[in-house]
């Protein structure tokens, strides 16, 4: 829990953000420090060449920085993309497993979360910081402050449904499954042996959920998972696919295994958060 006046750190492990985001980022800034909150932003956050904020090892080590900083309380990353994975062999995954820091982050930080827990047993928050200042900033301000700073749990309390079974139990893993997929066959890849699979996505439509799906299914994750969590698949939505994401997870992960459905994790701006690495229990009331 963080109190007024704490300082938190601000990363980009993936791309960095254009410079045409410099008012977004101040606006950020501004609404941290209205609620209480110092940002610290690290050397590595706007694109200095083609989408990189500097190479692996800078991004490495400017997130590392904030771990070994004692005055920093929280490390949130506010990039999403495709490089964050670079950086996991560069991070110094004793010093964060002895550091009570969190790691929040999104999307392509997906990588870096999964990571974390694998190396070290630490969790990590799957939630984009920058959703305060979206049109949905009123609530998810309200969510953060209570999280974050009151110690409530509004920002990780979500609804869901479920489609196949009635309840599951584990330790969370997964979040965007595209970026998930890339630590398949690395170090990096949490053991999903009666985890809980997180599954999201922002872009895709049949076709590329179908084949990150069957990837899951080559893998055994089906197999050895406690239960799928859907979030939100957000252009077969827009799109209105067909089938489903529901429906072609329903298919290649079998009848057997819990599926449940939430419409609160994902990429959206009215998203709340989830926590990695962590159990989970819920069931159908």
């Amino acid at each position: 829990m963080m109190k007024n006046g704490d300082k938190i750190g601000i990363v980009c492990c993936s791309n960095g953000q254009k410079r045409s985001y410099v008012e977004k980022i101040k606006y950020l800034e501004a609404t941290l420090l209205s609620m209480g909150i110092q940002p610290v932003f690290s050397d590595c956050i706007y694109e200095k060449e083609d989408a990189f904020s500097g190479t692996v090892n800078e991004r490495a080590q400017a997130l590392i920085k904030f771990y070994m900083d004692d005055e920093i309380k929280g490390i949130f990353d506010i990039s999403g993309g495709d490089i964050a994975n670079g950086i996991l062999p560069y991070l110094d995954y004793d010093f964060i497993a002895n550091s009570p820091k969190l790691f929040w982050g999104y999307s392509d930080l997906t990588t870096v979360i999964n990571a974390i827990y694998a190396k070290t047993g630490k969790s990590s928050v799957l939630y984009q910081i920058r959703n305060l200042i979206y049109d949905h900033r009123e609530a998810q301000i309200a969510n953060f402050r209570n999280t974050v700073m009151d110690g409530g749990r509004d920002l990780f309390q979500i609804h869901y449904r479920f489609i196949q079974q009635k309840e599951m139990h584990g330790i969370v893993v997964g979040g965007n499954v595209r970026c998930f997929l890339k630590l398949a066959g690395t170090e990096f890849m949490p053991d999903l042996e009666e985890k809980i699979l997180l599954l999201e996505s922002y872009g895709g439509t049949v076709p590329q959920i179908e084949t990150y799906l069957r990837q899951l299914q080559q893998l055994g994750a089906f197999e050895k998972a406690a239960g799928i969590l859907l979030g939100t698949f957000t252009q077969m939505k827009e799109e209105k696919c067909i089938p489903t994401a529901e429906t072609l997870v329903r298919e290649i992960a079998g009848k057997d295994l819990p599926i449940a459905v939430t419409e609160e994790i994902g990429h959206g701006t009215d998203s709340k958060g989830i926590v990695i690495g962590r159990e989970l229990q819920i069931s159908q009331s």
